[in-house]
Protein backbone atom coordinates (compact mmCIF):
# COMPACT_ATOMS: atom_id res chain seq x y z
CA UNK A 1 0.00 0.00 0.00
CA UNK A 2 2.51 2.37 1.21
CA UNK A 3 4.58 2.02 -2.29
CA UNK A 4 1.25 2.57 -4.58
CA UNK A 5 1.07 5.74 -2.49
CA UNK A 6 4.17 7.07 -3.27
CA UNK A 7 4.02 5.94 -6.98
CA UNK A 8 0.69 8.36 -7.06
CA UNK A 9 2.25 11.14 -5.04
CA UNK A 10 5.51 10.89 -7.28
CA UNK A 11 3.10 11.16 -10.51
CA UNK A 12 1.86 14.16 -9.14
CA UNK A 13 4.86 15.93 -8.44
CA UNK A 14 6.16 15.16 -11.87
CA UNK A 15 3.05 16.86 -13.22
CA UNK A 16 3.51 20.03 -11.14
CA UNK A 17 7.18 20.26 -12.20
CA UNK A 18 5.88 20.05 -15.86
CA UNK A 19 3.22 22.77 -15.55
CA UNK A 20 5.96 25.32 -14.02
CA UNK A 21 8.13 24.63 -16.63
CA UNK A 22 5.68 24.92 -19.52
CA UNK A 23 4.29 28.27 -18.23
CA UNK A 24 8.45 29.37 -17.70
CA UNK A 25 8.50 28.15 -21.07
CA UNK A 26 5.85 30.48 -22.99
CA UNK A 27 7.38 33.37 -20.96
CA UNK A 28 4.18 33.69 -18.46
CA UNK A 29 4.51 35.04 -15.02
CA UNK A 30 1.58 33.65 -13.30
CA UNK A 31 -0.16 30.69 -13.88
CA UNK A 32 -3.98 30.71 -14.84
CA UNK A 33 -6.76 30.08 -11.94
CA UNK A 34 -7.60 27.36 -13.75
CA UNK A 35 -3.91 25.76 -13.98
CA UNK A 36 -3.31 27.34 -10.18
CA UNK A 37 -5.96 25.42 -8.87
CA UNK A 38 -5.29 22.10 -10.86
CA UNK A 39 -1.75 22.55 -9.38
CA UNK A 40 -2.65 23.11 -5.84
CA UNK A 41 -5.29 19.93 -5.91
CA UNK A 42 -2.33 17.77 -6.86
CA UNK A 43 -1.30 17.99 -3.16
CA UNK A 44 -4.64 17.64 -1.61
CA UNK A 45 -5.49 21.40 -1.20
CA UNK A 46 -9.09 21.53 -2.21
CA UNK A 47 -10.28 23.31 -4.91
CA UNK A 48 -14.18 24.55 -6.44
CA UNK A 49 -15.42 22.16 -8.88
CA UNK A 50 -14.45 24.60 -12.12
CA UNK A 51 -14.34 23.63 -15.77
CA UNK A 52 -12.47 25.60 -18.18
CA UNK A 53 -14.14 26.42 -21.76
CA UNK A 54 -13.44 28.12 -24.70
CA UNK A 55 -17.19 29.98 -25.77
CA UNK A 56 -20.43 30.74 -23.73
CA UNK A 57 -21.88 28.00 -26.04
CA UNK A 58 -19.68 25.35 -23.87
CA UNK A 59 -20.06 27.35 -20.57
CA UNK A 60 -23.86 26.72 -21.45
CA UNK A 61 -23.47 22.90 -21.58
CA UNK A 62 -20.88 23.07 -18.35
CA UNK A 63 -22.95 24.79 -16.08
CA UNK A 64 -25.97 22.41 -16.52
CA UNK A 65 -23.29 19.34 -15.74
CA UNK A 66 -22.60 21.10 -12.00
CA UNK A 67 -25.68 22.24 -11.79
CA UNK A 68 -27.09 25.83 -10.92
CA UNK A 69 -26.30 28.38 -9.43
CA UNK A 70 -22.86 28.68 -10.80
CA UNK A 71 -19.95 31.19 -11.12
CA UNK A 72 -18.17 32.45 -14.34
CA UNK A 73 -14.65 33.92 -14.67
CA UNK A 74 -12.73 35.15 -17.45
CA UNK A 75 -9.32 33.66 -17.34
CA UNK A 76 -5.72 34.21 -18.59
CA UNK A 77 -2.42 34.00 -17.90
CA UNK A 78 -2.22 37.87 -17.23
CA UNK A 79 -5.98 38.53 -15.71
CA UNK A 80 -4.00 38.21 -11.84
CA UNK A 81 -7.06 40.30 -10.76
CA UNK A 82 -10.23 39.60 -12.79
CA UNK A 83 -12.98 41.12 -10.32
CA UNK A 84 -11.33 44.83 -10.91
CA UNK A 85 -12.31 44.24 -14.64
CA UNK A 86 -15.27 42.71 -13.71
CA UNK A 87 -14.22 39.42 -14.76
CA UNK A 88 -16.61 37.44 -12.17
CA UNK A 89 -19.96 37.05 -12.23
CA UNK A 90 -21.72 35.00 -9.12
CA UNK A 91 -25.06 33.47 -9.00
CA UNK A 92 -26.27 32.99 -12.63
CA UNK A 93 -29.38 30.97 -12.73
CA UNK A 94 -29.92 30.68 -16.24
CA UNK A 95 -28.94 29.64 -19.71
CA UNK A 96 -29.55 33.19 -20.89
CA UNK A 97 -27.64 34.38 -18.11
CA UNK A 98 -24.89 32.47 -18.61
CA UNK A 99 -24.40 32.97 -22.72
CA UNK A 100 -24.82 36.61 -22.22
CA UNK A 101 -22.20 37.33 -19.42
CA UNK A 102 -20.06 34.87 -21.09
CA UNK A 103 -20.12 36.73 -24.33
CA UNK A 104 -18.95 39.83 -22.57
CA UNK A 105 -16.41 38.07 -20.62
CA UNK A 106 -14.59 36.96 -23.87
CA UNK A 107 -14.39 40.50 -24.81
CA UNK A 108 -12.15 41.35 -22.01
CA UNK A 109 -8.34 42.37 -22.44
CA UNK A 110 -6.57 39.05 -21.63
CA UNK A 111 -9.13 37.18 -21.40
CA UNK A 112 -8.20 33.35 -23.21
CA UNK A 113 -11.22 31.35 -21.65
CA UNK A 114 -14.37 31.04 -19.35
CA UNK A 115 -14.34 29.19 -15.89
CA UNK A 116 -17.77 27.70 -14.72
CA UNK A 117 -17.61 27.18 -11.03
CA UNK A 118 -19.60 25.36 -8.57
CA UNK A 119 -21.53 28.75 -6.56
CA UNK A 120 -19.90 27.59 -2.87
CA UNK A 121 -21.67 28.03 0.10
CA UNK A 122 -20.44 29.53 3.49
CA UNK A 123 -20.09 32.80 5.01
CA UNK A 124 -16.50 32.60 5.91
CA UNK A 125 -14.01 33.46 3.80
CA UNK A 126 -10.21 32.73 4.41
CA UNK A 127 -6.57 33.27 2.71
CA UNK A 128 -3.86 31.36 2.76
CA UNK A 129 -0.75 31.59 0.36
CA UNK A 130 3.35 31.62 0.26
CA UNK A 131 5.62 34.15 -0.16
CA UNK A 132 9.18 34.02 -0.02
CA UNK A 133 11.50 36.03 2.93
CA UNK A 134 14.92 37.43 1.42
CA UNK A 135 16.65 35.59 4.25
CA UNK A 136 14.57 32.83 5.59
CA UNK A 137 13.07 31.58 2.13
CA UNK A 138 9.71 30.70 1.90
CA UNK A 139 6.84 31.43 4.59
CA UNK A 140 3.13 30.58 4.86
CA UNK A 141 0.90 32.93 5.24
CA UNK A 142 -2.91 32.55 6.80
CA UNK A 143 -5.76 34.77 7.74
CA UNK A 144 -9.08 36.62 7.05
CA UNK A 145 -10.06 36.47 3.56
CA UNK A 146 -12.54 38.24 0.85
CA UNK A 147 -11.84 41.71 1.07
CA UNK A 148 -10.94 41.82 4.61
CA UNK A 149 -7.45 40.49 3.55
CA UNK A 150 -6.20 44.49 2.59
CA UNK A 151 -8.68 46.14 4.82
CA UNK A 152 -7.84 44.45 8.36
CA UNK A 153 -5.08 43.09 7.32
CA UNK A 154 -5.11 40.06 9.94
CA UNK A 155 -2.34 37.49 8.69
CA UNK A 156 0.35 35.52 10.27
CA UNK A 157 3.01 33.94 8.87
CA UNK A 158 5.54 30.63 9.64
CA UNK A 159 8.73 30.24 7.97
CA UNK A 160 8.10 26.46 5.82
CA UNK A 161 8.21 23.50 6.57
CA UNK A 162 5.11 24.18 8.59
CA UNK A 163 4.37 20.97 11.14
CA UNK A 164 0.63 20.40 11.66
CA UNK A 165 1.22 21.51 15.28
CA UNK A 166 2.22 25.17 13.88
CA UNK A 167 -0.21 25.52 11.23
CA UNK A 168 -3.04 25.02 14.39
CA UNK A 169 -0.77 27.79 16.00
CA UNK A 170 -1.19 29.91 13.16
CA UNK A 171 -5.00 29.17 13.12
CA UNK A 172 -5.04 30.76 16.93
CA UNK A 173 -3.06 33.83 16.41
CA UNK A 174 -5.06 35.49 13.98
CA UNK A 175 -7.14 38.43 16.16
CA UNK A 176 -10.58 36.79 14.23
CA UNK A 177 -9.60 32.93 15.32
CA UNK A 178 -13.80 32.89 16.87
CA UNK A 179 -14.39 32.52 13.30
CA UNK A 180 -13.25 29.33 13.01
CA UNK A 181 -15.34 28.32 15.49
CA UNK A 182 -19.61 27.30 14.93
CA UNK A 183 -20.83 30.64 13.29
CA UNK A 184 -24.33 31.81 12.48
CA UNK A 185 -25.45 28.44 11.76
CA UNK A 186 -22.53 26.86 10.23
CA UNK A 187 -20.47 24.14 11.78
CA UNK A 188 -16.72 25.03 13.21
CA UNK A 189 -14.52 24.83 10.78
CA UNK A 190 -12.48 21.96 10.19
CA UNK A 191 -8.98 22.54 11.84
CA UNK A 192 -7.23 19.50 10.56
CA UNK A 193 -8.37 19.83 6.74
CA UNK A 194 -7.13 23.21 7.17
CA UNK A 195 -3.80 22.37 8.68
CA UNK A 196 -3.36 19.94 5.88
CA UNK A 197 -3.60 22.88 3.29
CA UNK A 198 -1.08 24.72 5.39
CA UNK A 199 1.33 22.39 5.43
CA UNK A 200 0.98 21.53 2.00
CA UNK A 201 1.73 25.21 0.73
CA UNK A 202 5.25 25.13 2.64
CA UNK A 203 6.24 21.89 1.33
CA UNK A 204 5.29 23.45 -2.38
CA UNK A 205 7.56 26.37 -1.50
CA UNK A 206 10.40 24.23 -0.41
CA UNK A 207 10.35 22.13 -3.07
CA UNK A 208 9.63 24.34 -6.35
CA UNK A 209 11.78 27.06 -6.61
CA UNK A 210 10.04 28.46 -9.62
CA UNK A 211 7.19 29.48 -7.54
CA UNK A 212 7.45 33.26 -6.17
CA UNK A 213 4.06 32.78 -4.64
CA UNK A 214 1.10 31.61 -3.60
CA UNK A 215 -2.78 32.90 -2.78
CA UNK A 216 -5.49 31.55 -2.13
CA UNK A 217 -7.79 34.22 -1.51
CA UNK A 218 -10.29 33.55 -0.74
CA UNK A 219 -10.52 30.20 0.98
CA UNK A 220 -13.93 29.54 1.61
CA UNK A 221 -15.70 27.55 4.62
CA UNK A 222 -18.52 25.61 3.41
CA UNK A 223 -21.74 25.17 5.80
CA UNK A 224 -20.39 21.70 6.73
CA UNK A 225 -16.79 23.21 8.15
CA UNK A 226 -14.63 22.53 4.98
CA UNK A 227 -12.16 24.69 3.35
CA UNK A 228 -12.00 24.86 -0.10
CA UNK A 229 -9.83 27.43 -2.53
CA UNK A 230 -11.73 28.98 -4.80
CA UNK A 231 -9.96 31.20 -6.46
CA UNK A 232 -5.94 30.64 -6.21
CA UNK A 233 -3.08 32.28 -8.24
CA UNK A 234 0.25 31.07 -8.47
CA UNK A 235 3.37 33.34 -9.17
CA UNK A 236 6.24 32.47 -10.66
CA UNK A 237 9.81 33.32 -10.49
CA UNK A 238 11.21 34.66 -13.94
CA UNK A 239 14.10 32.25 -15.83
CA UNK A 240 16.78 34.24 -14.65
CA UNK A 241 16.55 34.05 -11.48
CA UNK A 242 16.37 30.88 -10.91
CA UNK A 243 19.41 28.85 -9.88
Amino acid sequence: MKRQNLKVEDKSMTEAAAMIQNALAKDRKTMSEYDSKRFLALFGIPVSRDICVTDADEAVAAAAGLGYPVVLKATGASLAHKTEVGGVVLNLKTPGEIESEGNRLLKIPGCEALIVAEMVGGARELVCGLTRDPHFGPAVMFGLGGILTEILKDTVFRIAPLTTGDARSMMSDIRAAKILDAFRGEVAVDREALARILVAVGQIGLEYEGIAEIDMNPLKIRPNGQPVAVDALIVLKPVSTLK
